[in-house]
């Protein structure tokens, strides 16, 4: 470990500080459902996510050899630009985090590591095709299978508990809705930590501490698990208030189908070695479950945002990752900058967050004064004004002397001028 320089010892550490805002920015990929619909209090909750997240993160490595050994060529790479990918993925987790928005850690990333990668060797460094196939493909099809097993999901669980006792059903679900926040927590931590000991493992191979093609060691598996866990057990309040409340209003019957519908497409990606977007796939089960509910509804104007924002990830991540990238390819003076600009965005963005600050005393309100979309504005716009309030309009207008009634329908004469 001779070669363990100072340099590298500065990506691990910020690696693992990328790793603690995946914690606690994807805390309601696991327990936001659950956290809405009463089923757990919400810090026991985090509290139990958080233990599952570390052990699912020694369950498998499948994750983190995709992003150590396929998605960039390890001859090259240095660690500054590990370094410059990580930045531009910390502040775009914290961005996001700020207003609310469940976006992609995973994503966010990929986005740095592709972007500076690029940025220091060309596009040439990037392989195109494990990007389309283990990252881009899932990204679009991950929460489209998830929200259509959801709402299958949640269609069957209604039809098979419609004659049953109402509240033994719902205690039945919330204990469910346990066992399924577990397994998510558990998929969460074999998936989103093991990206962190790829990009850990990158940087050791980068730096010459391990040969390339190695496997993450013990203490990365470990220290990733830890970093993740301890994010989590923090809480991301603000994207749990707007996943458990914001895209729809859940019942216990919803939340089970949600959380298991999406541990199964997690834990299935993990085995195949996708890196897998845990928040697309949380989001789009919590979708399917306000379409599989009779009366259920989504609010589509957080789901477009929220679309939007993940559509953004990769590109913006890459954009801040390339620019750092350039800064640092100046020497260590602009390592240090890059460094600077960092620590001090981050705690721009934390004094920020605290004039409307966001915790599990008030997790579960919601704002109700947010505008309708455009499309429900404009089915208002055009719809015809109801016929009774028309008639009672034409009752209150006296008809002239000796003329018949006017009907409802018909136009009130003009007033006389005086």
């Amino acid at each position: 470990m001779e070669s363990f320089s100072l340099i590298l010892a500065i990506v691990v550490v910020t690696a693992l500080a990328f790793d603690f805002t995946n914690g606690f920015h994807d805390t309601a990929n696991a327990m936001a459902t659950t956290i809405s619909t009463g089923a757990l209090k919400p810090k026991v909750a985090v509290a139990m996510s958080a233990v599952l997240n570390l052990v699912g993160a020694f369950l498998s490595v499948e994750v983190a050899n995709t992003i150590s050994k396929g998605l960039v060529d390890e001859n090259g790479i240095r660690p500054e630009v590990i370094f410059a990918a990580l930045v531009g993925a910390i502040l775009w987790n914290l961005l996001t985090w700020l207003v609310g928005l469940p976006s992609s850690s995973s994503h966010a990333l990929m986005g740095g590591l592709i972007g500076a990668t690029i940025a220091s060797a060309g596009f040439g460094a990037v392989h195109g095709d494990v990007l389309v196939t283990k990252v881009l493909l899932p990204a679009v099809a991950a929460p489209i299978v998830a929200g259509v097993a959801a709402m299958l999901a949640t269609r069957f669980s209604y039809g098979m508990g419609k004659n049953a006792d109402g509240e033994a059903s719902r205690k039945g679900y919330r204990a469910g809705q346990i066992a399924s926040a577990g397994l998510v927590s558990l998929a969460h931590g074999t998936n989103d930590a093991q990206k962190t000991m790829g990009i850990i493992t990158l940087a050791l191979i980068a730096g010459g501490a391990i040969a390339p093609g190695s496997n993450p060691p013990t203490w990365v598996i470990l220290s990733a698990g830890l970093a993740i866990a301890l994010g989590t057990y923090i809480g991301g309040w603000r994207i749990i208030r707007t996943m458990g409340k914001g895209l729809t209003d859940l019942e216990p019957q919803q939340g089970f189908a949600a959380q298991t519908s999406a541990a199964t497409a997690i834990l299935a990606s993990s085995h195949l070695g996708f890196s897998l977007s845990t928040t697309h796939v949380v989001s789009g089960s919590v979708m399917g479950t306000g379409l599989g509910r009779k009366g259920g509804v989504v609010r589509w104007s957080t789901a477009t945002r929220m679309v939007v924002a993940w559509a953004l990830t990769l590109p913006a991540a890459a954009l801040v990752g390339a620019g750092a990238e350039a800064v640092t390819d100046l020497g260590d003076w602009g390592t240090a900058v890059v460094a600077v600009f960092l620590v001090g965005s981050s705690a721009a963005i934390w004094k920020l967050s605290r004039r409307q600050v966001v915790d599990h005393s008030n997790v579960n309100e919601v704002d109700e004064t947010e505008p309708a979309g455009v499309v429900t504005a404009a089915i208002a716009a055009v719809t015809p004004p109801p016929t009774a309030a028309a008639e009672d309009l034409a009752a209150t207008i006296p008809a002239p002397a000796g003329a018949e009634p006017a009907s409802a329908t018909q136009a009130a004469p003009p007033a006389a001028k005086v």
